[in-house]
Formats: structure tokens, C-alpha cells, sequence
């Protein structure tokens, strides 16, 4: 078998309202727009950090499979809203540094302040306007 080289290059987030989740990737996590398609609510916003330019999230308008039922439609709005239908984890070198800044932001949705768990990371957690939920761990 010969040596597999696989990177993540994109993860799928969706998003409610496209200008305030841009606005938070951009000014809360400091990402970069790397492409924007679309317009109104049928928006697909591409972000990343800026220096990991082959590694992004895509935002995208929740439900839109022409397979899923109204009822399948409103539990995922459901679930979105309480924080429990999709989420990320994230690094940084400095998880206190980095809550720091945060936390000084206006209207940022923190659940959890940083702390170090049982399992032996240091991490905190916040939501985007959509409900997803991030946790920030300690590289």
C-alpha cells in the first residue's frame, strides 16, 4: 500500500443569515472571504484563515436538499438554533490570549469560558450567529 496524502480542505457549516455570519468569521475569528457565491439567503460563503490557505469552512443555507421533508426542515432550524445541529473544533497556540480578544467583541455568543478537561485539552467554546457551535482548544 502506498503512503495516502489527504489534507481537510473544506467543512461544511450552515448558516441563517449570511451578512452577520461573515461578519463574525471576518471580525470575530479573524478568517479571510476566499469566495462568495450566490446572493440573499442562497449565499455560499468560503473563509479560512489567512495563513492556511488550502483549509476553509463553507457556509452554506441550511436544508436546501430537495430530499428533506418540511418537518426535517424545521427540526434542523430547531437544532441550529439551540447550538446542536453542526460544529467545529479549532487551535490556537493561545486559548487564553485568543478568549481574551474575543470576549472583549460585542455580541459574541460564549458558552463555555476556557478550561482545562478531564481529557487533557484546554479549550473554550463560543457560537456563530447561526448557532454553530466552536470549540477553541490549546494547540
Amino acid at each position: 500500500m502506498t503512503d495516502m496524502n489527504i489534507t481537510i480542505n473544506a467543512s461544511f457549516l450552515p448558516h441563517t443569515d449570511p451578512e452577520a455570519s461573515l461578519a463574525f468569521y471576518r471580525e470575530v475569528l479573524g478568517f479571510e472571504v476566499r469566495l462568495d457565491v450566490g446572493g440573499g439567503a442562497m449565499r455560499w460563503i468560503t473563509v479560512g484563515p489567512v495563513d492556511q490557505p488550502d483549509t476553509s469552512i463553507v457556509l452554506t443555507p441550511p436544508a436546501l436538499d430537495p430530499g428533506i421533508t418540511d418537518d426535517e426542515r424545521r427540526v434542523i432550524l430547531e437544532m441550529m438554533a439551540k447550538g446542536t445541529y453542526a460544529g467545529i473544533v479549532l487551535a490556537t497556540p493561545d486559548v487564553d490570549a485568543l478568549f481574551e480578544r474575543i470576549q472583549a467583541l460585542p455580541d459574541v455568543d460564549i458558552v463555555q469560558e476556557p478550561i482545562d478537561q478531564d481529557y487533557g485539552l484546554r479549550d473554550f467554546a463560543l457560537r456563530d450567529p447561526a448557532g454553530n457551535m466552536i470549540r477553541v482548544q490549546q494547540r
